[in-house]
């Protein structure tokens, strides 16, 4: 958690409260690491740190969605913002896939 939010406060985003949400809660089995957060303008993000070996690619994109979705029905939140870390070549395709559906890629 220590990167994401040293990451964060490198481009000026600081938050009141940080929470992370164990993939176990959500029923799925993936590696990411999955938080929420709380800005100074009490508006909901939704972060999510993966880092694997193998290229993200179309197919990863709706996994993530899906992924969201279950975020969103378990926090019984509504997120203003999507945030993602990617540690692993992404496709160019995925990166324009990540945009269209609103998520901010880091």
């Amino acid at each position: 958690m220590q990167f994401v939010v040293d990451s964060l406060r490198q481009r000026g985003k600081i938050y009141k409260k940080m929470q992370e949400v164990a993939p176990k809660e959500l029923g799925i089995r993936n590696k990411i690491k999955i938080y929420t957060a709380t800005d100074t303008n009490n508006k909901f993000w939704a972060i999510f740190a993966v880092s694997q070996k193998s290229r993200i690619l179309m197919k990863d994109v709706h996994k993530f969605e899906e992924i969201f979705e279950k975020l969103v029905f378990f926090s019984e939140k509504t997120f203003s913002h999507k945030l993602i870390f990617i540690d692993a070549p992404l496709c160019s395709k995925a990166e324009a896939a990540f945009k269209e559906v609103g998520w901010k890629i880091q």
